[in-house]
C-alpha cells in the first residue's frame, strides 16, 4: 500500500523525548551523537534531562525534534526496512518537512540539524518577545477566519494572518499581538467554539517572520541539495517538489508563509496513499489526518516501544 512518511514541528517536544530510543537502540544514539557533534552542543542532553525552559528556546526545539525524528526513522530503516519499502512520498509540518528532505534524501542530517537551529535562533530573533502572538482558532471555517483576520488588521493597523491551516476545524493565526487578539475577538463573535492563545515565543508563518526568511537564505543557498528519492509535498503550496531547486525554494519562502497541511494531506490522498507514518515525538499529525482524511490511518512511531516488531 502507497505509504506517506509523515514528521512533526515545533510543539510536539517533551523533555526525554529519545532517551528510550538510544537506550534500545544504537541506530538511534548514532543520530543524537552526529547531532550533538554538528552542532557544537550536547543537544541530547536538552532532549533526555531538559531543563524544560531550554528544551523550549526555538533555536534547541527545531534541532531537537529533528533529531528525534531521524533517531526514528534510522531504527526503521535499520530494523524495518521492509515498512519504508512501499513509501510514496514525504512531508513535515513545518520544522518537520527538513525531516522529510532528509528521508528523502535531499540533504545530510549533519547539515539539517545545522540549518534548523539557525532557523529557530533566526525566527526567535525576528521578533522581540512579547510583540507577536499566535492563536488556535477552533470550529470555523478557513475562509471566515482569514476574513477575521483581514478585518482586525484594518481595524488595528497591525499584522495578523493564518499562519496554520491544521485542519478543517482548526486554523491557527500569528501576528502582532493586539492584532492576533482582537482576530480572535472577531472569530469568537462570528461563530468559533474557541479562541486558545498559545504558549509560543514568536509569531511563526507570518509576514513577522520576513527578517528571519531572509537570515536564512543564504544558509540555504549554501546548503547541498539533492534531487529527493521521494517526492516532498511541501507546506508552501501543498505539492511535491520532486528536484533540489524546488526543494531549496520551498523551504526558503516557508518561514513567513502559512503552513497548507489541509492541502497537504489532500493533496497525499490525491498520489494514492493509503496509510502513513508518524515519525517522531508525538502523536499530533496522526490526530489532524484524521480530521482531514479518515481512509489515511495514521501510525506514531517515535518510542522504543513503537517500533514494529
Amino acid at each position: 500500500m502507497p505509504l506517506a512518511l509523515l514528521f512533526p514541528g515545533q510543539g510536539s517536544q517533551f523533555v526525554g523525548m529519545g532517551k528510550d530510543l538510544c537506550e534500545a537502540f544504537p541506530e538511534a544514539k548514532a543520530v543524537f551523537d552526529e547531532a550533538d557533534a554538528a552542532l557544537g552542543f550536547r543537544i541530547s542532553t536538552i532532549c533526555f534531562e531538559g531543563p524544560e525552559e531550554e528544551l523550549k528556546r526555538t533555536a534547541n526545539t527545531q534541532p531537537a525534534i529533528l533529531t528525534h525524528s531521524i533517531a526514528a526513522l534510522r531504527v526503521l530503516e535499520a530494523r524495518r526496512p521492509e515498512r519504508l519499502a512501499g513509501a510514496a512520498a514525504a512531508a513535515g509540518h513545518s520544522l518537520g518537512e527538513y525531516s522529510a528532505g532528509v528521508a528523502a534524501g535531499a540533504f545530510s542530517f549533519a547539515d539539517a540539524v545545522r540549518t534548523v537551529h539557525d532557523r529557530g535562533k533566526f525566527m526567535q530573533e525576528s521578533v522581540p518577545e512579547g510583540v507577536g502572538a499566535m492563536a488556535a482558532i477552533l470550529g470555523l471555517a478557513a475562509d471566515a477566519v482569514a476574513s477575521a483576520c483581514d478585518d482586525a488588521a484594518v481595524e488595528t493597523g497591525k499584522i495578523v494572518a493564518p499562519a496554520n491551516y491544521n485542519s478543517p476545524e482548526q486554523t491557527v493565526i500569528a501576528g502582532h499581538a493586539e492584532a492576533v487578539a482582537r482576530a480572535s475577538e472577531l472569530c469568537r463573535e462570528r461563530g468559533a467554539k474557541k479562541a486558545v492563545p498559545l504558549p509560543v515565543s514568536a509569531p511563526f508563518h507570518c509576514a513577522l517572520m520576513q527578517p528571519a526568511a531572509e537570515r536564512l537564505l543564504p544558509v540555504l543557498r549554501g546548503l547541498a541539495i539533492a534531487d529527493p528519492r521521494l517526492p516532498v509535498v511541501t507546506n508552501v503550496d501543498a505539492r511535491e517538489a520532486t528536484n533540489s531547486e524546488e526543494v531549496r525554494a520551498a523551504l526558503a519562502r516557508q518561514v513567513a508563509s502559512p503552513v497548507r497541511w489541509v492541502e497537504s494531506v489532500e493533496r497525499l490522498g490525491a498520489m494514492g496513499v493509503t496509510e502513513a507514518l508518524e515519525i517522531g515525538p508525538g502523536a499530533v499529525l496522526a490526530g489532524l489526518v484524521r480530521r482531514i482524511r479518515k481512509d489515511i490511518p495514521v501510525t506514531p512511531v517515535g518510542k522504543a516501544d513503537q517500533i514494529p516488531a
